[in-house]
């Protein structure tokens, strides 16, 4: 007699809807910044606060690394990311079924880290497009993945934060 499948767990369901989303999302908005702005070209959005652009970045965030060697770079990089994305894989197999909080946040961040993965494999550098400045002073360009990482960073902040708010709350009856 055969027995019933198990049912997938909450954190699986999670990283199984974000994941795939983030990437699409993350791919879709650089295929259409590419399409739409030439290369350097700018788009103001809110002037003095926001503008699209299309910039390539060959390093790390905010451009850290891009005066290296163009291929030391890329093999770097691409290592780098790809060993995250196991660490992240292992860190999220030992997370408890229940934290959607935790897996969300660690969704959130491999989606990210995957959508610059593809574009620095097949681009060999990442599409940026999202410019916020006040006046003269720019933050450096991001783009959709970008974000995906710094969300998932503050979901998982708030998952350890939360939990151990908990752990001294019951500590402290």
């Amino acid at each position: 007699m055969a027995t019933a499948p198990r049912p997938i767990s909450l954190k699986y369901r999670l990283l199984l809807l974000i994941v795939p989303l983030g990437v699409v999302v993350d791919q879709l908005s650089k295929a259409i910044i590419s399409l739409i702005l030439p290369r350097y070209a700018s788009i103001v959005v809110i002037p003095q606060f926001f503008n699209l652009v299309h910039v390539h970045n060959r390093g790390a965030a905010f451009g850290l690394l891009s005066n290296w060697p163009e291929a030391f770079t890329s093999i770097f990089l691409t290592c780098t990311t790809l060993i995250v994305l196991a660490v992240l894989g292992y860190l999220f197999y030992r997370l408890p079924d229940t934290e959607a909080l935790a897996a969300s946040g660690y969704g959130l961040i491999m989606a990210g880290a995957l959508g610059n993965l593809i574009d620095r494999l097949r681009l060999g550098e990442i599409i940026d497009f999202l410019d916020f400045y006040i006046g003269q002073y720019h933050w450096p360009a991001f783009n959709v993945a970008d974000s995906l990482v710094c969300l998932g960073a503050g979901l998982l902040f708030l998952a350890i934060w939360g939990a151990e708010e908990a752990s001294n709350a019951s500590h402290t009856v």
